[in-house]
């Protein structure tokens, strides 16, 4: 099965009927059309649906070696699956000489595969030994672009971060996961008494390590030595690996609240040189990616539910530390579906595209 070929480099998304699929096409549509075929990739049971791109209806096909028939030099597929999926499939693809851009972690932590946000370090893309870019993980995406534009003025010496993770991180099992617990504990008194909302949750929470419902939960990922998570050691190598900044001292606490759509992160970052939290706002302002809203007096900063459904991060609570003169903190939110993953993997892959127009 051959495609037929129009004007510009042929795209492939793996992943399209997943919820991060779901927005990647939403952006294609909205971005301009760089590409010329577009083909939709998914698990044997989403084969034969049919899914709006570009205002054109497009069948899903299954995931198979011939659903990367006529795919070669120049052309693009896209990975939003997860990493045992990624980590099968992608040798497949650059076998045939195709560039795979893939948002999962199987090679976040390949020194041969470059670890790109393309606000930070577009550069890296163009040197890829092994055909493939990764992206990073989507609480990561959040707070990197502000992180970078901070870094290139001041030198980032010291990091100390925590999540506040939204439910559709999860996927759709996690964002199902949270809506059913709350519709089991809406209009109840629950959260008043030691147990009462597990009680009324029951034994499921869904992807979540106790019910999310009235609740955080102080943990994401898996065990790892330290009583560290394997999350946080994930958003802790992947800032290093994007600032340059190998030795990096990060600590960071990941909790999953109770939010369906959109990724914040309360900041406190060191520098090599004095900060000055005005000028701060106005590195922030002027940062692709990063939109400042940061006015407490009137109310103004951001919320995840201001950011769920939109592109940026958005910033503010920006202020000098009362301790530290070299120390800056800041809120920041961002949607995890969007930058955090599917518009950082569309961006990535527009800047390939761009190198053989």
């Amino acid at each position: 099965m051959t495609a037929p070929r129009s004007s510009g480099p042929a795209l492939a998304v793996v992943g399209a009927t997943g919820a991060v699929g779901s927005v990647l096409l939403q952006i294609l549509s909205q971005r301009a059309d760089v590409w010329g075929d577009i083909r939709l990739i998914a698990s044997p049971r989403s084969a034969g649906r049919v899914l709006a791109v570009r205002g054109e209806e497009t069948e899903v096909l299954a995931l198979t070696e011939d659903a990367f028939d006529g795919f070669g030099k120049g052309d693009i597929v896209l990975f939003l699956t997860p990493a045992e999926v990624s980590a099968r499939w992608a040798p497949v693809v650059t076998a045939r000489g195709a560039v795979v851009v893939d948002q999962s972690a199987a090679f976040r932590e390949d020194p041969e595969v470059p670890l790109v946000v393309p606000e930070v370090n577009a550069h890296a893309v163009r040197i890829r030994p092994r055909g493939i870019v990764a992206g990073p993980d989507c609480v990561t995406a959040a707070m990197i672009a502000s992180l970078g534009a901070l870094h290139a003025e001041y030198g980032l010496a010291d990091l100390a971060v925590s999540s506040y993770q939204a439910a559709s991180a999860a996927g759709r099992a996690g964002s199902e996961a949270l809506r059913r617990q709350l519709s089991l504990v809406a209009g109840s008194s629950l959260g008043e008494q030691t147990g009462d909302v597990r009680r009324a949750v029951g034994e499921d929470t869904g992807p979540f390590a106790a019910p999310l419902a009235l609740n955080v939960v102080p943990w994401s990922g898996e065990l790892r030595e330290g009583g560290w998570s394997s999350h946080e050691l994930a958003v802790r190598a992947e800032t290093r690996r994007i600032l340059g900044l190998e030795s990096l001292p990060i600590a960071v606490t990941c909790v999953q609240v109770p939010v369906v759509t959109g990724h914040s992160l309360t900041v406190r970052a060191r520098f090599e040189r004095e900060v000055d939290a005005g000028h701060a706002r106005e590195i922030l302002e002027a940062a692709p990616g990063v939109v400042l809203v940061d006015d407490p007096e009137a109310g103004e900063f951001p919320t995840p539910a201001d950011a769920a459904g939109t592109d940026p991060a958005w910033v503010g609570r920006v202020r000098g530390s009362l301790d530290d003169s070299r120390s800056l903190e800041f809120f920041v939110c961002a949607d995890n579906l969007r930058k955090g993953a599917a518009l950082n993997a569309t961006q990535i892959s527009e800047l390939i595209a761009g190198e053989f127009a």
